[in-house]
């Protein structure tokens, strides 16, 4: 394998279609980690068109908290996993009251012990915005943003996405 990647994008960039064509060429066996969790409505319908998207071109597996785990097993049959996406995780970490540094933690000591698949994170960049009004908001923006930094100096590659 030629390392992790990291892609970053706004909302609507076109990251994970980036990164799902990058999955494509990087493997036999691709995995989808999904993360998200589909709570309302609206989010059912992103879940629903994403899975039409990908075509059944992917195996997968839905984990919103246990990325880590899921990604231990997921290499063991799969060549790459994209994992869509790490602000989504993020966030459902903080709706379960989870400590989110030590998530990011046990992400972080587990890539590089994969050698076996490629792994492309996926995830929003939300912090070339202007400073958000609450307390919460802001706490997210810096978890995302120090999350974002611990893996990027992991992975191999980090691609921004703009459009």
């Amino acid at each position: 394998m030629s390392g992790h990647v990291l892609v970053l994008g706004g909302a609507r960039s076109g990251k994970t279609s980036f990164a799902e064509r990058m999955a494509m060429r990087a493997g036999e066996r691709p995995l989808y980690l999904a993360t998200a969790q589909a709570l309302d409505a609206e989010m059912l319908e992103r879940v629903k068109l994403h899975q039409q998207q990908r075509q059944k071109r992917f195996a997968t597996l839905e984990e919103p908290l246990e990325l880590a785990t899921a990604l231990r097993a997921a290499v063991k049959d799969h060549d790459v996993v994209l994992v869509d996406c790490l602000t989504l995780w993020i966030t459902n970490l903080l709706g379960a009251g989870r400590n989110v540094a030590a998530a990011v933690d046990e992400l972080a000591a587990i890539l590089p012990q994969i050698d076996t698949a490629r792994v492309i994170l996926v995830s929003n960049e939300v912090g070339q915005g202007i400073v958000p009004d609450n307390a919460m908001a802001r706490m997210f923006r810096d978890l995302s943003g120090s999350a974002h930094q611990r893996l990027a100096d992991i992975c191999t590659e980090v691609h921004f996405v703009v459009a």
